[in-house]
Protein backbone atom coordinates (compact mmCIF):
# COMPACT_ATOMS: atom_id res chain seq x y z
CA UNK A 1 0.00 0.00 0.00
CA UNK A 2 1.06 3.61 -0.66
CA UNK A 3 2.57 5.00 2.25
CA UNK A 4 -0.09 8.21 1.59
CA UNK A 5 -3.07 5.57 2.82
CA UNK A 6 -1.55 5.61 6.69
CA UNK A 7 -1.08 9.27 6.43
CA UNK A 8 -4.10 12.31 7.48
CA UNK A 9 -2.01 15.13 5.50
CA UNK A 10 -3.63 18.57 6.71
CA UNK A 11 -3.38 21.65 4.25
CA UNK A 12 -4.74 25.30 5.30
CA UNK A 13 -6.90 26.18 2.79
CA UNK A 14 -6.58 29.94 2.24
CA UNK A 15 -10.04 29.74 0.57
CA UNK A 16 -11.73 28.67 3.55
CA UNK A 17 -9.28 29.99 6.67
CA UNK A 18 -8.64 26.46 7.85
CA UNK A 19 -6.52 23.54 7.67
CA UNK A 20 -8.67 20.75 5.74
CA UNK A 21 -8.19 17.01 5.51
CA UNK A 22 -5.98 16.54 2.10
CA UNK A 23 -8.33 14.70 -0.36
CA UNK A 24 -7.43 14.69 -3.95
CA UNK A 25 -9.28 14.91 -6.85
CA UNK A 26 -7.96 11.32 -8.24
CA UNK A 27 -6.59 8.72 -5.64
CA UNK A 28 -2.80 8.36 -5.76
CA UNK A 29 -2.59 11.68 -8.46
CA UNK A 30 -1.70 15.16 -7.80
CA UNK A 31 -2.08 18.19 -9.84
CA UNK A 32 0.01 21.30 -7.77
CA UNK A 33 0.43 24.56 -9.87
CA UNK A 34 3.10 27.27 -8.33
CA UNK A 35 2.91 30.70 -9.99
CA UNK A 36 6.25 31.30 -10.85
CA UNK A 37 8.64 34.04 -11.56
CA UNK A 38 8.95 37.43 -13.98
CA UNK A 39 11.92 37.00 -15.21
CA UNK A 40 13.01 40.47 -15.87
CA UNK A 41 15.54 40.67 -13.06
CA UNK A 42 17.18 38.81 -10.97
CA UNK A 43 15.88 36.30 -8.55
CA UNK A 44 15.34 37.64 -5.04
CA UNK A 45 15.85 35.81 -1.65
CA UNK A 46 11.95 36.10 -1.10
CA UNK A 47 11.25 34.72 -4.37
CA UNK A 48 13.14 31.80 -3.70
CA UNK A 49 11.58 31.38 0.28
CA UNK A 50 8.60 31.09 -1.57
CA UNK A 51 9.43 28.52 -4.35
CA UNK A 52 11.54 26.57 -1.28
CA UNK A 53 8.06 26.32 0.44
CA UNK A 54 6.76 24.54 -2.35
CA UNK A 55 9.67 22.62 -3.08
CA UNK A 56 9.37 21.37 0.25
CA UNK A 57 5.67 20.84 -0.04
CA UNK A 58 6.41 18.45 -3.59
CA UNK A 59 9.20 16.36 -2.15
CA UNK A 60 6.72 15.05 1.23
CA UNK A 61 3.68 14.31 -1.51
CA UNK A 62 6.27 12.35 -3.67
CA UNK A 63 7.43 11.09 -0.38
CA UNK A 64 3.98 10.18 0.83
CA UNK A 65 4.00 8.02 -2.38
CA UNK A 66 1.33 10.39 -4.73
CA UNK A 67 1.73 10.90 -8.11
CA UNK A 68 2.24 14.85 -8.51
CA UNK A 69 2.51 16.60 -11.70
CA UNK A 70 3.52 19.93 -10.49
CA UNK A 71 3.61 22.86 -12.82
CA UNK A 72 5.65 26.02 -12.40
CA UNK A 73 5.17 29.07 -14.83
CA UNK A 74 7.78 31.11 -16.16
CA UNK A 75 6.15 35.00 -17.11
CA UNK A 76 7.68 35.92 -19.88
CA UNK A 77 5.09 38.56 -21.12
CA UNK A 78 2.02 40.57 -19.74
CA UNK A 79 3.14 41.52 -16.11
CA UNK A 80 2.61 45.23 -16.24
CA UNK A 81 4.85 47.66 -13.78
CA UNK A 82 2.79 48.06 -10.02
CA UNK A 83 0.71 45.11 -11.03
CA UNK A 84 -1.98 47.55 -12.79
CA UNK A 85 -3.50 47.45 -16.05
CA UNK A 86 -2.09 50.44 -17.40
CA UNK A 87 1.79 51.00 -17.86
CA UNK A 88 4.90 49.27 -19.05
CA UNK A 89 4.91 45.44 -19.65
CA UNK A 90 8.22 44.77 -16.46
CA UNK A 91 9.96 42.93 -19.67
CA UNK A 92 9.88 45.25 -22.24
CA UNK A 93 10.80 47.98 -19.42
CA UNK A 94 14.14 46.25 -18.88
CA UNK A 95 14.90 45.49 -22.37
CA UNK A 96 14.28 49.28 -23.60
CA UNK A 97 16.47 50.17 -20.43
CA UNK A 98 19.10 48.10 -21.49
CA UNK A 99 18.47 47.99 -25.17
CA UNK A 100 17.93 44.27 -25.40
CA UNK A 101 15.78 42.46 -27.23
CA UNK A 102 12.94 41.23 -24.95
CA UNK A 103 14.11 37.68 -25.28
CA UNK A 104 17.50 38.57 -24.09
CA UNK A 105 15.81 39.93 -20.87
CA UNK A 106 13.94 36.93 -20.62
CA UNK A 107 16.52 34.47 -21.62
CA UNK A 108 19.45 36.07 -19.21
CA UNK A 109 17.03 35.65 -15.91
CA UNK A 110 15.51 32.68 -16.62
CA UNK A 111 19.19 31.06 -16.79
CA UNK A 112 19.72 32.54 -13.53
CA UNK A 113 16.51 31.92 -11.70
CA UNK A 114 17.44 28.02 -12.81
CA UNK A 115 20.79 28.25 -11.37
CA UNK A 116 19.98 29.47 -7.93
CA UNK A 117 17.00 27.15 -7.51
CA UNK A 118 19.85 24.57 -8.61
CA UNK A 119 21.98 25.91 -5.85
CA UNK A 120 19.66 25.42 -3.54
CA UNK A 121 18.65 21.43 -4.36
CA UNK A 122 15.21 21.94 -5.52
CA UNK A 123 13.77 19.80 -7.88
CA UNK A 124 12.66 20.32 -10.96
CA UNK A 125 8.63 21.06 -12.04
CA UNK A 126 7.32 18.46 -13.96
CA UNK A 127 6.35 20.97 -16.47
CA UNK A 128 7.50 24.62 -16.35
CA UNK A 129 5.19 26.34 -19.31
CA UNK A 130 5.90 30.08 -21.03
CA UNK A 131 2.86 32.76 -21.14
CA UNK A 132 4.87 33.82 -24.31
CA UNK A 133 4.01 29.70 -25.52
CA UNK A 134 0.39 30.00 -24.76
CA UNK A 135 -0.82 32.92 -26.36
CA UNK A 136 -3.13 31.07 -28.74
CA UNK A 137 -4.33 29.17 -25.60
CA UNK A 138 -5.31 32.45 -24.00
CA UNK A 139 -7.19 33.90 -26.47
CA UNK A 140 -9.29 31.02 -26.89
CA UNK A 141 -9.90 31.39 -23.03
CA UNK A 142 -10.90 35.15 -23.61
CA UNK A 143 -13.17 34.33 -26.54
CA UNK A 144 -15.25 32.25 -24.18
CA UNK A 145 -14.76 34.75 -21.03
CA UNK A 146 -16.30 37.29 -23.69
CA UNK A 147 -19.37 34.51 -24.91
CA UNK A 148 -20.06 34.35 -21.30
CA UNK A 149 -21.07 38.07 -20.87
CA UNK A 150 -18.15 39.12 -18.12
CA UNK A 151 -15.76 39.71 -20.97
CA UNK A 152 -16.00 43.31 -23.16
CA UNK A 153 -13.60 44.48 -25.91
CA UNK A 154 -12.72 48.33 -25.77
CA UNK A 155 -10.90 50.19 -28.43
CA UNK A 156 -8.59 47.17 -28.92
CA UNK A 157 -8.31 45.95 -25.49
CA UNK A 158 -10.45 43.28 -23.40
CA UNK A 159 -11.27 43.76 -19.74
CA UNK A 160 -12.94 41.19 -17.42
CA UNK A 161 -16.50 43.06 -15.64
CA UNK A 162 -16.38 42.21 -12.50
CA UNK A 163 -19.07 44.03 -11.10
CA UNK A 164 -21.48 41.72 -13.80
CA UNK A 165 -19.37 38.73 -12.87
CA UNK A 166 -19.94 39.77 -8.98
CA UNK A 167 -24.13 39.59 -9.76
CA UNK A 168 -23.99 35.30 -9.67
CA UNK A 169 -20.59 34.77 -8.06
CA UNK A 170 -18.59 36.01 -5.33
CA UNK A 171 -15.13 37.84 -6.60
CA UNK A 172 -13.16 38.44 -3.39
CA UNK A 173 -13.76 35.52 -1.51
CA UNK A 174 -9.86 34.45 -1.52
CA UNK A 175 -8.82 37.76 -0.19
CA UNK A 176 -11.89 38.02 2.06
CA UNK A 177 -13.35 41.17 0.33
CA UNK A 178 -16.85 42.28 -1.02
CA UNK A 179 -16.91 44.54 -4.05
CA UNK A 180 -18.79 47.07 -2.40
CA UNK A 181 -15.74 48.00 -0.14
CA UNK A 182 -13.97 47.90 -3.30
CA UNK A 183 -15.89 50.26 -4.88
CA UNK A 184 -16.60 52.55 -2.22
CA UNK A 185 -12.64 53.02 -1.67
CA UNK A 186 -11.59 53.97 -5.30
CA UNK A 187 -12.02 57.08 -7.34
CA UNK A 188 -14.63 57.30 -10.29
CA UNK A 189 -12.53 57.02 -13.39
CA UNK A 190 -12.23 59.84 -15.07
CA UNK A 191 -13.05 59.22 -18.30
CA UNK A 192 -9.82 58.18 -20.41
CA UNK A 193 -9.78 54.45 -19.30
CA UNK A 194 -11.73 52.22 -21.42
CA UNK A 195 -12.75 50.25 -18.48
CA UNK A 196 -16.73 50.21 -17.02
CA UNK A 197 -15.21 49.50 -13.73
CA UNK A 198 -12.39 49.99 -11.76
CA UNK A 199 -11.97 46.70 -10.47
CA UNK A 200 -11.92 45.54 -13.92
CA UNK A 201 -8.91 44.05 -15.20
CA UNK A 202 -7.04 43.11 -18.72
CA UNK A 203 -6.95 39.96 -20.52
CA UNK A 204 -5.89 41.48 -23.55
CA UNK A 205 -4.51 44.78 -23.64
CA UNK A 206 -3.80 46.46 -27.12
CA UNK A 207 -0.25 47.29 -27.92
CA UNK A 208 1.11 50.94 -28.16
CA UNK A 209 3.26 51.85 -31.12
CA UNK A 210 6.41 51.18 -29.28
CA UNK A 211 5.42 48.34 -27.48
CA UNK A 212 7.44 45.37 -28.39
CA UNK A 213 5.97 42.43 -27.50
CA UNK A 214 2.79 41.69 -29.54
CA UNK A 215 0.94 39.66 -30.99
CA UNK A 216 -1.94 39.11 -33.53
CA UNK A 217 -5.67 38.80 -31.94
CA UNK A 218 -9.00 39.07 -33.01
CA UNK A 219 -8.92 42.35 -31.13
CA UNK A 220 -5.43 43.92 -32.15
CA UNK A 221 -2.03 43.00 -31.89
CA UNK A 222 -1.43 43.30 -28.19
CA UNK A 223 -0.62 41.06 -25.54
CA UNK A 224 -1.96 39.41 -22.97
CA UNK A 225 -3.19 40.02 -18.94
CA UNK A 226 -0.93 39.05 -16.13
CA UNK A 227 -3.68 36.72 -14.52
CA UNK A 228 -4.81 35.28 -17.78
CA UNK A 229 -1.42 33.49 -18.29
CA UNK A 230 -1.82 30.95 -15.05
CA UNK A 231 -5.31 30.14 -16.21
CA UNK A 232 -4.22 29.27 -19.75
CA UNK A 233 -1.12 27.01 -18.44
CA UNK A 234 -2.94 25.70 -15.12
CA UNK A 235 -5.95 24.53 -16.96
CA UNK A 236 -4.03 23.30 -19.89
CA UNK A 237 -1.65 20.68 -17.99
CA UNK A 238 -3.86 19.98 -15.07
CA UNK A 239 -8.18 20.21 -16.10
CA UNK A 240 -10.65 22.73 -15.32
CA UNK A 241 -10.58 21.54 -11.62
CA UNK A 242 -6.96 20.41 -9.88
CA UNK A 243 -5.90 19.76 -6.34
CA UNK A 244 -3.48 22.81 -5.28
CA UNK A 245 -2.52 25.91 -6.45
CA UNK A 246 0.11 27.75 -4.80
CA UNK A 247 2.46 31.01 -4.67
CA UNK A 248 3.00 34.21 -2.69
CA UNK A 249 0.89 35.96 -0.09
CA UNK A 250 0.81 39.25 -2.28
CA UNK A 251 -0.54 37.50 -4.74
CA UNK A 252 -3.86 36.35 -3.57
CA UNK A 253 -5.15 39.74 -4.67
CA UNK A 254 -5.62 40.53 -7.13
CA UNK A 255 -3.72 37.78 -9.08
CA UNK A 256 -5.55 34.69 -7.79
CA UNK A 257 -8.66 36.30 -7.31
CA UNK A 258 -8.63 36.80 -10.81
CA UNK A 259 -7.67 33.82 -11.41
CA UNK A 260 -11.01 32.15 -9.39
CA UNK A 261 -12.70 34.61 -11.84
CA UNK A 262 -11.74 33.85 -15.07
CA UNK A 263 -12.22 29.73 -14.35
CA UNK A 264 -15.68 30.06 -13.16
CA UNK A 265 -16.22 32.58 -15.94
CA UNK A 266 -15.04 29.80 -18.45
CA UNK A 267 -15.81 26.29 -16.86
CA UNK A 268 -18.59 27.25 -14.23
CA UNK A 269 -16.71 25.73 -11.34
CA UNK A 270 -14.24 26.61 -9.23
CA UNK A 271 -11.21 25.58 -10.39
CA UNK A 272 -9.14 24.44 -7.20
CA UNK A 273 -10.10 22.83 -4.23
CA UNK A 274 -6.38 23.97 -1.89
CA UNK A 275 -5.17 27.60 -2.15
CA UNK A 276 -1.79 27.74 0.12
CA UNK A 277 0.07 30.70 0.20
CA UNK A 278 3.88 31.45 1.57
CA UNK A 279 4.46 34.15 3.99
CA UNK A 280 6.80 36.92 3.07
CA UNK A 281 10.84 37.44 4.22
CA UNK A 282 11.62 40.55 5.98
CA UNK A 283 15.89 41.30 6.06
CA UNK A 284 16.73 43.14 9.79
CA UNK A 285 13.15 43.05 10.51
CA UNK A 286 12.39 45.61 7.58
CA UNK A 287 10.88 44.60 4.08
CA UNK A 288 13.14 43.61 1.55
CA UNK A 289 13.59 46.45 -1.21
CA UNK A 290 16.20 47.08 -3.67
CA UNK A 291 15.20 51.40 -3.85
CA UNK A 292 16.20 51.34 0.10
CA UNK A 293 19.42 49.06 0.01
CA UNK A 294 17.74 46.99 2.74
CA UNK A 295 18.42 43.68 0.29
CA UNK A 296 20.64 40.80 -0.83
CA UNK A 297 20.31 38.54 -3.57
CA UNK A 298 20.56 34.35 -3.02
CA UNK A 299 23.83 34.49 -4.63
CA UNK A 300 25.15 37.04 -2.56
CA UNK A 301 25.15 35.21 0.21
CA UNK A 302 26.67 32.27 -1.50
CA UNK A 303 29.91 34.16 -2.27
CA UNK A 304 29.84 36.70 0.55
CA UNK A 305 29.84 39.73 -1.84
CA UNK A 306 27.71 41.86 0.23
CA UNK A 307 27.47 43.99 3.39
CA UNK A 308 25.00 42.96 5.55
CA UNK A 309 26.87 39.14 6.46
CA UNK A 310 29.71 38.51 8.25
CA UNK A 311 30.63 35.91 5.77
CA UNK A 312 29.25 33.55 3.29
CA UNK A 313 26.71 30.89 3.82
CA UNK A 314 26.56 27.84 2.12
CA UNK A 315 23.62 26.87 0.18
CA UNK A 316 22.13 24.15 2.54
CA UNK A 317 22.67 26.64 5.67
CA UNK A 318 20.55 29.19 4.23
CA UNK A 319 18.25 26.31 3.17
CA UNK A 320 17.96 25.14 6.40
CA UNK A 321 17.54 28.93 8.26
CA UNK A 322 14.45 29.20 6.07
CA UNK A 323 12.91 25.82 6.82
CA UNK A 324 13.10 26.72 10.57
CA UNK A 325 10.16 28.86 9.69
CA UNK A 326 6.49 27.35 9.15
CA UNK A 327 5.84 28.53 5.41
CA UNK A 328 2.78 31.06 6.34
CA UNK A 329 4.92 32.83 8.84
CA UNK A 330 7.08 35.87 8.64
CA UNK A 331 10.65 34.97 8.18
CA UNK A 332 13.43 37.64 8.56
CA UNK A 333 16.82 37.37 7.49
CA UNK A 334 19.66 38.36 9.54
CA UNK A 335 23.36 37.51 10.46
CA UNK A 336 23.01 36.73 13.61
CA UNK A 337 19.97 34.22 12.69
CA UNK A 338 22.31 32.45 9.99
CA UNK A 339 24.89 32.27 12.09
CA UNK A 340 22.51 30.37 14.39
CA UNK A 341 21.15 28.33 11.73
CA UNK A 342 24.54 27.12 10.44
CA UNK A 343 25.40 25.97 13.85
CA UNK A 344 22.70 23.77 14.13
CA UNK A 345 23.09 22.37 10.22
CA UNK A 346 26.46 21.41 11.16
CA UNK A 347 25.63 19.49 14.22
CA UNK A 348 22.81 17.98 12.08
CA UNK A 349 25.51 16.84 9.59
CA UNK A 350 27.72 15.18 12.34
CA UNK A 351 25.54 13.35 13.49
CA UNK A 352 24.20 11.91 9.94
CA UNK A 353 27.82 10.85 9.83
CA UNK A 354 28.21 9.20 13.37
CA UNK A 355 25.00 7.36 12.20
CA UNK A 356 26.90 5.57 9.99
CA UNK A 357 29.10 3.92 12.68
CA UNK A 358 26.39 2.76 15.19
CA UNK A 359 25.88 -0.64 15.42
CA UNK A 360 22.73 -2.63 16.12
CA UNK A 361 22.48 -4.59 19.27
CA UNK A 362 19.95 -7.34 20.37
CA UNK A 363 17.18 -5.11 22.37
CA UNK A 364 15.95 -1.63 21.46
CA UNK A 365 16.10 0.85 24.56
CA UNK A 366 14.26 3.65 22.06
CA UNK A 367 10.90 3.72 20.79
CA UNK A 368 11.63 4.78 17.08
CA UNK A 369 8.09 4.26 16.14
CA UNK A 370 6.57 7.15 17.94
CA UNK A 371 9.54 9.48 17.01
CA UNK A 372 9.09 7.82 13.75
CA UNK A 373 5.12 9.21 13.34
CA UNK A 374 5.72 12.16 15.22
CA UNK A 375 7.98 13.35 12.31
CA UNK A 376 5.05 12.49 10.13
CA UNK A 377 3.03 14.19 12.06
CA UNK A 378 4.81 17.10 11.57
CA UNK A 379 4.62 17.46 8.19
CA UNK A 380 0.82 16.16 8.03
CA UNK A 381 0.11 19.53 10.37
CA UNK A 382 0.19 21.83 6.88
CA UNK A 383 3.68 20.75 6.12
CA UNK A 384 5.07 22.24 9.23
CA UNK A 385 8.76 21.95 8.62
CA UNK A 386 10.16 23.35 11.97
CA UNK A 387 8.42 21.04 14.38
CA UNK A 388 10.12 18.29 11.96
CA UNK A 389 13.42 19.81 12.59
CA UNK A 390 12.82 20.03 16.47
CA UNK A 391 12.04 15.92 15.91
CA UNK A 392 15.24 15.55 13.99
CA UNK A 393 17.16 17.19 16.75
CA UNK A 394 15.75 14.22 19.54
CA UNK A 395 16.99 12.13 16.31
CA UNK A 396 20.45 13.83 17.03
CA UNK A 397 19.74 13.09 20.81
CA UNK A 398 19.24 9.75 19.75
CA UNK A 399 22.31 8.99 17.80
CA UNK A 400 24.52 10.79 20.70
CA UNK A 401 23.34 8.52 22.97
CA UNK A 402 23.52 5.09 20.88
CA UNK A 403 27.15 6.94 19.88
CA UNK A 404 27.70 6.31 23.74
CA UNK A 405 26.02 3.09 24.31
CA UNK A 406 23.79 4.65 26.83
CA UNK A 407 20.74 3.61 24.52
CA UNK A 408 20.62 0.55 22.22
CA UNK A 409 18.86 -0.23 19.04
CA UNK A 410 17.99 -3.96 17.48
CA UNK A 411 18.84 -4.36 13.59
CA UNK A 412 15.09 -3.32 12.47
CA UNK A 413 15.04 -0.61 14.77
CA UNK A 414 18.38 0.82 13.73
CA UNK A 415 17.05 0.22 9.66
CA UNK A 416 14.56 1.95 10.76
CA UNK A 417 15.49 5.12 12.32
CA UNK A 418 18.63 5.25 9.54
CA UNK A 419 15.81 5.39 6.75
CA UNK A 420 14.14 8.01 8.56
CA UNK A 421 16.30 10.39 8.91
CA UNK A 422 17.29 10.04 5.50
CA UNK A 423 14.13 10.38 4.47
CA UNK A 424 13.78 13.75 6.06
CA UNK A 425 16.96 15.33 6.18
CA UNK A 426 17.93 14.27 2.46
CA UNK A 427 14.38 13.07 0.81
CA UNK A 428 12.36 16.05 2.06
CA UNK A 429 13.66 18.67 3.67
CA UNK A 430 15.94 18.90 0.42
CA UNK A 431 19.57 19.09 2.69
CA UNK A 432 23.00 18.18 1.16
CA UNK A 433 25.39 17.29 3.62
CA UNK A 434 28.47 19.04 2.61
CA UNK A 435 30.99 17.21 4.44
CA UNK A 436 30.29 14.53 1.99
CA UNK A 437 30.40 16.66 -0.84
CA UNK A 438 33.64 17.93 0.06
CA UNK A 439 35.17 14.56 0.91
CA UNK A 440 33.45 13.42 -2.57
CA UNK A 441 35.25 16.06 -4.57
CA UNK A 442 38.77 15.18 -2.66
CA UNK A 443 38.34 11.91 -3.70
CA UNK A 444 37.19 12.70 -7.55
CA UNK A 445 40.66 15.08 -7.74
CA UNK A 446 43.24 12.22 -6.08
CA UNK A 447 41.72 9.71 -8.95
CA UNK A 448 41.96 12.07 -11.77
CA UNK A 449 45.22 12.95 -10.31
CA UNK A 450 46.63 9.25 -9.96
CA UNK A 451 45.23 9.23 -13.69
CA UNK A 452 47.40 11.76 -15.16
CA UNK A 453 50.39 10.61 -13.56
CA UNK A 454 49.72 6.89 -15.31
CA UNK A 455 49.32 8.66 -18.54
CA UNK A 456 52.23 10.46 -18.11
CA UNK A 457 53.98 7.38 -17.76
CA UNK A 458 52.68 5.72 -21.13
CA UNK A 459 53.43 8.56 -22.92
CA UNK A 460 57.02 8.86 -21.72
CA UNK A 461 57.32 5.30 -22.12
CA UNK A 462 55.69 6.16 -25.77
CA UNK A 463 52.90 3.94 -24.86
CA UNK A 464 50.19 6.29 -26.64
CA UNK A 465 47.43 4.15 -27.28
CA UNK A 466 47.28 3.88 -23.55
CA UNK A 467 48.05 7.70 -23.03
CA UNK A 468 44.85 8.29 -25.38
CA UNK A 469 42.89 5.72 -24.00
CA UNK A 470 42.75 7.54 -20.67
CA UNK A 471 42.42 10.98 -22.09
CA UNK A 472 39.02 9.63 -24.28
CA UNK A 473 37.55 7.61 -21.39
CA UNK A 474 37.86 10.52 -19.13
CA UNK A 475 36.39 13.06 -21.35
CA UNK A 476 33.12 10.34 -22.11
CA UNK A 477 32.25 10.70 -18.54
CA UNK A 478 32.89 14.29 -18.55
CA UNK A 479 36.36 14.95 -17.23
CA UNK A 480 38.51 17.35 -19.84
CA UNK A 481 42.38 16.94 -19.41
CA UNK A 482 44.01 19.55 -20.20
CA UNK A 483 47.44 20.02 -21.30
CA UNK A 484 50.26 22.68 -20.75
CA UNK A 485 52.91 23.96 -19.94
CA UNK A 486 52.22 23.63 -16.11
CA UNK A 487 51.52 20.18 -16.53
CA UNK A 488 48.14 18.68 -16.78
CA UNK A 489 45.04 19.82 -15.42
CA UNK A 490 41.73 18.58 -15.78
CA UNK A 491 38.12 20.37 -15.22
CA UNK A 492 34.85 18.67 -14.74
Amino acid sequence: MPLYTSQTLKIYNSLSGEKETFVPINEGNIGMYVCGPTVYSNVHLGNVRTFMSFDVIFRYLLHLEYKVRYVRNITDVGHIVDDVDEGEDKIAKKARLEQLEPMEVVQRYTVDFHDILKAFNFLPPSIEPTATGHIIEQIEIIKKIIDSGVGYEANGSVYFDVVKFNKTNHYGRLSGRNIEDMLANTRDLDGQSDKRNPQDFALWKKAEPQHIMRWPSPWSDGFPGWHLECTAMSTKYLGNHFDIHGGGMDLKFPHHECEIAQNEACTGQTPVNYWMHANMLTLNGKKMAKSTGNNILPREILTGDNSILSKAFSASVARFFMLQAHYRSILDFSDDAIVAAEKGYKRLMEAMDSLKNISASTKSTIDIASWKQACYEAMNDDFNSPILIAQLFEGVRYVNLLHDNKETLNAADLADFTKTMHAFVFDVLGLEDENASANSNNKLEGTVNLLIAMRNQARADKNFALSDQIRDQLLAIGIQLKDGKEGTTFSV
